[in-house]
């Protein structure tokens, strides 16, 4: 029989491309917002009991990573408090739970890339709700997979790269923080990724649960600024718009002043990913490429 799939945030950028890449593999229930509020743990935990999910894949999040700073309750409710539903409800099920969380439950400081092996140390409210949800989906202790990702966006959605086209018919000249550096991730790829992990962990290729459980990281090949990232937005996009693209300056986050703290060192190692499941995501020069030719 095939599974029923529950995706929370289905019209966000990751849940639209899941709904996409789960197409076939079995029943597939968007829960949207009108279905389900995350930030109401009741509402949430009565739907998830009615609807019986074998699977839930949640990426829905609060992400507003600034206004968290003045809103810290409704991103823990979202952040923290929906994943225990949800972790609690799939345990109660015997269902499996694969949650989303982000680099920022990291502070930034170290000169390598992240492991999973590292102790979180998140630098604001954004970063320390969604490890309060990775602490509570593990502490629940059912069958789960929790994937941390980095700078993530898509051909759907709000996201950098929208913003970068958006200015770019705006403006002449642009200022871009370049000393803070990570992998954009596309929710393509994310989504694919989970699709063939699924897939392995169900048909039993990776053996059982004590095995393959965890957290893992999972973003895309190589690194990159955001002053880099940009630019290389501006090359792919020349033929998308006549108007000339700006000027970009390279700033240190010093001269960027936000609510919010931003790690400096944001690059995941994906070792993890890539020897458990043997999934390596695209380099995220190839993975913007593919977005552009999306949009273009």
């Amino acid at each position: 029989m095939s599974p029923r799939i529950l995706i929370t945030g289905p019209t966000g950028q990751v849940g639209s491309e899941l709904l996409r890449s789960f197409a076939g593999a079995g029943e597939l229930i968007p829960l949207t917002r009108d279905a389900a509020d995350l930030a109401a743990p009741d509402h949430l935990r009565a739907c998830v009991r009615d609807l019986r999910p074998d699977i839930i894949l949640n990426p829905a999040a609060y992400t507003a990573v600034d206004k968290a700073e003045s809103d810290a309750e409704l991103a823990m409710r979202v952040n923290g408090d929906a994943p225990r539903v949800l972790a609690e409800e799939a345990k109660r099920a015997g269902a499996l739970l694969v949650h989303y969380s982000t680099d920022y439950v990291f502070d930034g400081s170290k000169q390598d890339p992240w492991t999973e092996q590292d102790a979180p140390n998140p630098l604001g409210v954004y970063g320390a709700t969604k490890l309060a949800g990775e602490q509570a989906v593990e502490q629940t202790g059912g069958r789960y997979l929790i994937f941390r990702t980095s700078w993530v966006y898509g051909p759907h959605g709000k996201n950098f790269l929208f913003t970068m086209l958006r200015l770019a018919r705006e403006r002449d000249r642009l200022t871009i923080v370049d000393d803070q550096r990570g992998a954009p991730t596309t929710s393509i790829e994310l989504a694919r990724a989970t699709r063939r992990i699924l897939d392995g962990v169900l048909s039993g290729q990776f053996g059982d649960e004590g095995r393959w459980a965890g957290i893992y990281h999972m973003t895309c090949g190589g690194e990159t600024s955001w002053c880099g990232f940009a630019r290389a937005i501006f090359e792919r996009a020349r033929g998308l718009q006549s108007k000339a693209f700006p000027e970009v300056t390279a700033i240190g986050t010093a001269e960027y002043p936000t609510p919010a703290r931003r790690p400096l060192n944001s690059r995941l190692s994906n070792r993890k990913l890539s020897e458990i499941f043997g999934v390596q995501l695209a380099t995220w020069e190839a993975a913007l490429d593919e977005v552009m030719a999306e949009l273009g």
